[in-house]
């Protein structure tokens, strides 16, 4: 029997499915010692420890600060990315100009900066919201030049013929060619601006996910410690499903999407 991995009942059950059976292997290896329970309790020991936390108002707190400053980050990410992507992609004199700082620039990992950032601009969450936009502004920025430059020659022509304004050209023709590569640009920059985020609260210590998980850490306490980073692994795993539903609905006239069935 073939599976239909169009079908969404496929999509979703297989991985529930592979992550039963690996949290299973799991506990059945701590219960056989397998897996010193020193440095890995129990899949049960970290669930119940997590469903103990969630009536907790200090997690709540620990979430919202996170998706805030990641919010924030995303949205700088996103509008700059796509706008200065969209000018360079477009102008080969604006690409000779720029292109080699950006390529300096690409490289330089976000975690580099905070001594930088901690001069500059504290240990506040704007310093947060600074060091997880720089990060994904590379992925906006790279995603939004490279859907430019290939936008249908032909099209392009097209449009010319017609002598269709630089308004016209963009509704009709630059964004929905662009979008594609774009949505899959902001979820990975969504990713990026998160792990960024939880990265900067536990080097620096700000309220958040990743300062929660270094208290943790250091306390000793593995079942808490475990815990919080199963739930950074959903957080990051929900705003992914969001972004791929919202992608889907945005994108169900291109044909990567439009013989999808529920």
């Amino acid at each position: 029997m073939m599976l239909d991995y169009r079908r969404l009942s496929v999509r979703i059950g297989l991985p529930l499915a592979t992550a039963l059976l690996l949290l299973v292997l799991w506990q059945i290896s701590a219960i056989a010692e397998y897996i010193p329970t020193r440095f890995a309790p129990a899949p049960t020991q970290i669930l119940s420890q997590l469903v103990s936390m969630l009536g907790s108002a200090s997690l709540w707190a620990a979430v919202g600060a996170t998706l805030y400053a990641w919010g924030q980050a995303l949205l700088i990410a996103v509008v700059l990315g796509t706008t200065v992507g969209l000018a360079l992609g477009s102008s080969k004199h604006l690409s000779a100009l720029f292109g080699p700082v950006i390529e300096f620039l690409k490289p330089i990992p976000s975690i580099a900066m905070i001594p930088l950032v901690i001069f500059t601009l504290g240990t506040g969450k704007s310093a947060e919201v600074f060091i997880a936009a720089y990060a994904a502004l590379f992925q906006m920025l790279m995603s939004a030049i490279s859907a430019t430059r290939n936008i249908d020659p032909v099209a392009r022509d097209t449009a010319a013929a017609y002598s269709l304004g630089y308004v016209a050209r963009l509704r009709h023709l630059i964004i929905p060619s662009m979008l594609p590569q774009v949505m899959t640009g902001v979820r990975i920059a969504s990713n990026t601006a998160l792990i960024f985020c939880i990265t900067a609260e536990l080097l620096m210590g700000m309220e958040g996910l990743g300062s929660s998980l270094g208290s943790a850490d250091s306390a000793g306490n593995l079942p808490v410690m475990y815990a919080y980073i199963l739930v950074i692994g959903l957080v990051g795993f929900s705003l992914n499903t969001a972004f791929l539903a919202v992608q889907r609905r945005a994108l169900s006239w291109h044909e990567t999407y439009r013989n999808e069935v529920a």
